[in-house]
C-alpha cells in the first residue's frame, strides 16, 4: 500500500512541483493538497494547477483527516499548524520551509519526540553533500584562508541570507571552532570595511528567475579554490524531498536532515 501524502504551499511553485513529480513516481497517494483559506485556486483539482493530468484532489483550505507523510514546503506562518496536525494524527513531517523562529524551531524538536521529521534548509541531493564537505574543507585548508559564501535566488524570494548559506556557515563553523552566528559578516559597505580574520563572509544576490546558486570561497594569498551548486530546476528540490518523505514513513520519532536520509552521518 503506497504512503498517504499531503503536500502544504501546494499552490506554490515548489508545490505544483511536488505534486507533478509524486504523481509521475507513482511512490504515494496524494491524499491532501493543501493552501490559505483565501486562496484563489481552492476547490480546482490540483494536478491540473500543477500542470499534469487530474488527479481527483482539489485543492484545500483543510488538511485530510489522516496521512502518512507531510511535504512543508509553504511559510514560517504556517509552520505552526503543520507541526500541530502531524503531531495530533500522528503524520511524519518533511519541513523544507525556511526563516523559522526561534520558538518555531524549539516547537519542531519537542514535535520531533513524538513523529518523525525531516527538516532541511535545502532538499537537494548535492547540496547536502556540500553541507557534510565545505566544513572539512575549510578545516583542511586552515585559518589562512578566507572564506566567503555567495547566494544567488530569484527575485521573488524573502528571507535573505538563505538558509542554506547560513547552513553552509554552520558547517563550516563546527568543524573550525568559529563562532556561528558571530563570525558571520552580512555584506560590507563604507570607507573602512576591511576583512576581519576570523569571519565568514556572506552576500545575498536576488535577481530574475534564479533558481539556487551558492558558492563557497576560500582564498589565501596565491591561490583560491572555489566550491559552487547550481540548481537548474525546482525539480532537485521537489525530488530530493519527495525522496526524504519516503525514507521518513518507516522511520521512528526523531528529528532527522537530508544526511539521515542520504546515509552520510559519521
Amino acid at each position: 500500500m503506497k504512503p498517504a501524502l499531503v503536500i502544504n504551499g501546494a499552490a506554490g511553485r515548489m508545490g505544483k512541483r511536488l505534486i507533478a513529480l509524486a504523481h509521475e513516481q507513482k511512490e504515494f497517494d496524494i491524499v491532501g493538497t493543501v493552501e490559505y483559506d483565501c486562496h484563489p485556486d481552492l476547490g480546482k483539482d490540483a494536478g491540473i494547477l500543477a500542470g499534469t493530468e487530474a488527479i481527483n484532489v482539489p485543492l484545500s483550505a483543510s488538511l485530510p483527516d489522516s496521512a502518512d507523510v507531510m511535504i512543508d514546503f509553504s511559510l514560517p506562518q504556517a509552520a505552526d499548524s503543520s507541526i500541530d496536525y502531524c503531531t495530533k494524527n500522528s503524520v511524519a513531517l518533511v519541513l523544507g520551509t525556511t526563516g523559522l523562529s526561534t520558538a518555531q524551531t524549539a516547537k519542531l524538536k519537542e514535535a520531533a519526540q513524538k513523529i518523525a521529521i525531516v527538516q532541511a534548509t535545502n532538499m537537494s541531493l548535492g547540496m547536502n553533500l556540500l553541507f557534510a564537505t565545505v566544513g572539512k574543507i575549510a578545516k583542511a585548508l586552515g585559518q589562512d584562508y578566507d572564506i566567503e559564501i555567495v547566494e544567488q535566488h530569484h527575485r521573488f524570494k524573502k528571507d535573505a541570507p538563505s538558509g542554506s548559506a547560513l547552513s553552509l556557515a554552520e558547517s563550516i563553523c563546527k568543524e573550525t571552532g568559529l563562532d556561528y552566528p558571530s563570525c558571520l559578516t552580512h555584506g560590507r559597505q563604507g570607507k573602512d570595511a576591511l576583512r576581519r580574520q576570523g569571519t565568514i563572509g556572506i552576500h545575498a544576490v536576488r535577481a530574475g528567475d534564479i533558481v539556487g546558486r551558492h558558492s563557497i570561497i576560500y582564498s589565501t594569498q596565491g591561490e583560491t579554490v572555489t566550491i559552487e551548486h547550481s540548481a537548474h530546476s525546482r525539480d532537485t528540490f521537489a525530488r530530493g524531498a519527495l525522496r526524504a518523505a519516503a525514507w521518513l514513513v518507516t522511520r521512528k520519532p526523531g528529528l532527522y536532515d537530508m544526511l539521515d536520509v542520504l546515509g552520510l552521518k559519521e
